[in-house]
């Protein structure tokens, strides 16, 4: 019964400990960079509008009045109509969803491509070595958004290609970075000390290398969300991204310039001022985490 009591009390203040701990961190990174909480205050905000979207307006992003085609930021229509008559407030609301979907899946998985890529390139050596960093410095050698173009000119527009182009665009930078971290951790004395104890590649590779590695791949994922957006929004202003029918951020400032902004500029102000505002807070926000996790940069500033 008292050991009982003990290992309850014990819990209890150790949990205490840790919440007091994650609390003071959060306290303690809001103070001393101010602006990377703003930033993360944004993508919240932003995620919190894509996921509750349809409770923020009364109407639908393809719904259009007639008699309101091209009328001004009003009362009823608050960042006013577009060509045919759709409320620009809602399809704004709405083209966030598709933006912050394309840049998270991308991220994600070329993170996770270019992770397992970069510590197996490190940890294995020779002709894979060779191989995988010819493909990366082959795949680095051709500008981002032509290689984008590219592939989507040969998929076709879909919401797919769109983020398939992006994740074949993003994982080199994440395998580079990932592979020149690994191979340093490759040959610590608990990477020897894991071998000597007959550890298996893979243990070694996924138990030691890869935990050791993963600050770095948070703040590359953290830096590059942005660009991931940027890059949805260019090929869909460009009409190679997601379907035109589908609201995007990209998709309606595209449809604006073509022959719309000089009668309705606000059907590109609003858009294009949520796409700065969100990669403005993502990248304020990745440049934070990239201060508290980078130790080099730790009392630089």
């Amino acid at each position: 019964m008292a050991e009982s009591t003990v290992d309850t009390t014990l819990e209890r203040e150790f949990g205490l400990r840790s919440k007091r701990s994650a609390w003071h961190h959060f306290v303690r990174f809001i103070r001393e960079k101010p602006l990377g909480a703003v930033g993360g205050f944004i993508l919240v905000s932003a995620i919190l509008i894509a996921i509750f979207a349809a409770a923020l307006t009364p109407y639908n992003p393809d719904e259009f009045d007639a008699d309101s085609r091209l009328t001004g930021p009003d009362a009823t229509h608050w960042f006013g109509t577009d060509h045919i008559a759709r409320d620009v407030y809602t399809r704004v609301l709405f083209g966030s969803r598709v933006s912050l979907l394309v840049g998270f899946i991308a991220v994600a998985t070329s993170t996770v491509i270019g992770t397992i890529l970069g510590v197996a390139s490190a940890y294995f050596g020779k002709t894979l070595d060779l191989l995988l960093q010819r493909v990366v410095d082959s795949l680095q050698a051709v500008p981002g958004l032509v290689l984008a173009l590219t592939l989507i000119a040969a998929l076709g527009p879909s919401l797919f290609a769109v983020i398939l182009a992006i994740t074949i665009v993003r994982w080199p930078g994440t395998t580079r970075t990932v592979r020149s971290v690994a191979l340093s951790i490759k040959e610590s004395q608990y990477a020897d000390a894991a071998r000597a104890i007959g550890a298996s590649d893979a243990r070694i590779m996924f138990r030691h290398i890869t935990p050791n590695v993963m600050a770095p791949v948070i703040v590359i994922g953290s830096a590059v969300l942005g660009g991931a957006i940027v890059t949805e929004a260019s090929l869909s202003f460009l009409g190679l991204g997601v379907p035109a029918n589908i609201p995007t951020w990209g998709n309606m400032l595209g449809q604006a310039q073509q022959r719309y902004i000089a009668a309705g500029p606000w059907t590109s102000i609003f858009p294009g001022l949520a796409l700065t505002i969100t990669v403005f807070g993502i990248n304020v926000l990745g440049d934070a985490v990239r201060d508290v996790l980078d130790p080099r940069l730790r009392g630089s500033r």
